[in-house]
């Protein structure tokens, strides 16, 4: 933009132009790399308490090596960057500021004293429970566990006499805070903010299939979603968000049952009577046919082999 507003004030400073010169093209504008308010941001951060004696604690991170360095590091969190709606109070004030007119890719450090934190500490948000209440339910209460009674979420600070005293304060009111953050991306296009607002208000938003129209947006839910308790409440946030920060008129979600093909039949054995076929039929004994018995010998021989008399001997043997 610098370049184009010197060369404009250098033509109308000379008044000529050469006609052989060609203008060079310009590059097209790049997306403003500043952040407003109603932008959707990706933000990675360090965030620490600053004690009386001038230490500092860490309390919550996105970044799993300062996590593990300062023995803070959870297994069962995931550690990365998150979306957030900039100036809509989903944040502590005073970092809801310091996004406002930040640059994408700076690192930044800031410190919000409780009146632009979590606020001052409220002595009557602390409470004394029986330590029945917890064993009725086989919680056993142990300092610094987190409870939830009554729709209201606290900790546990004292276990004692039978007794359970839990703070029901923001565990970072009345405390001083230390910002380290960095704005990694801004969703630009109108799929990237709705997929940013799912992950706020729900999760997975890649399992999401979206259809952006003239009217409105159609969201095809996955199949996690229609048995996912946390889904049915979820969706209202989802809803609100879409018409707060896109200003779209219509939200339609849309719920799809595919009957599954038929699964191949398996091959029938064969049938006995087809095995009894396939089998040899035994032979039958065939009994032999009665047939004269061959001559020995002709007929005309039977008289010599009888024995001749003496007297009818023959010549030769006279």
């Amino acid at each position: 933009m610098a370049a184009t507003m010197a060369r404009a004030k250098a033509k109308k400073a000379t008044g000529t132009t050469s006609p052989k010169a060609e203008p060079a093209p310009e590059a097209k504008a790049p997306a403003s790399s500043t952040i407003s308010k109603g932008d959707i941001v990706w933000i990675d951060y360090e965030d620490w308490v600053l004690n009386p004696n001038g230490t500092r604690t860490l309390f919550d991170t996105t970044r799993a090596g300062v996590a593990k360095k300062e023995g803070r590091f959870d297994a069962k969190k995931v550690y990365a960057e998150f979306p957030i709606i900039v100036g809509h109070g989903r944040i502590l004030p005073g970092l809801d500021e310091a996004l406002l007119g930040a640059d994408i890719e700076k690192e930044t450090t800031i410190r919000i004293p409780p009146e632009k934190g979590a606020g001052e500490r409220d002595p009557k948000l602390v409470e004394l429970h029986p330590l029945r209440e917890f064993l009725k339910q086989e919680i056993h209460p142990d300092v610094g566990m987190e409870v939830s009674l009554g729709g209201r979420k606290g900790t546990i600070t004292q276990v004692t006499g039978g007794r359970v005293r839990i703070d029901y304060n923001n565990p970072l009111a009345g405390k001083t805070i230390e910002y380290t953050f960095r704005v990694t991306k801004k969703a630009e296009t109108t799929e990237d903010k709705l997929r940013a607002i799912l992950e706020m208000d729900y999760a997975l938003p890649e399992q999401f299939k979206l259809t952006v129209g003239k009217e409105g947006v159609e969201i095809l839910i996955p199949d996690i979603c229609k048995t996912d308790e946390r889904w049915f409440v979820s969706k209202f946030r989802v809803v609100a968000d879409i018409r707060e920060v896109l200003r779209l008129p219509k939200v339609r979600f849309v719920e799809e049952y595919v009957k599954a093909p038929p699964r191949p039949e398996p091959a029938k054995p064969p049938e006995k009577a087809e095995e009894a076929k396939a089998e040899p039929e035994p032979v039958k004994e065939e009994k032999p046919e009665e047939r004269p018995a061959a001559p020995t010998s002709a007929p005309h021989d039977e008289r010599a082999e009888e024995e001749l008399p003496p007297e009818e001997k023959t010549p030769e043997e006279l």
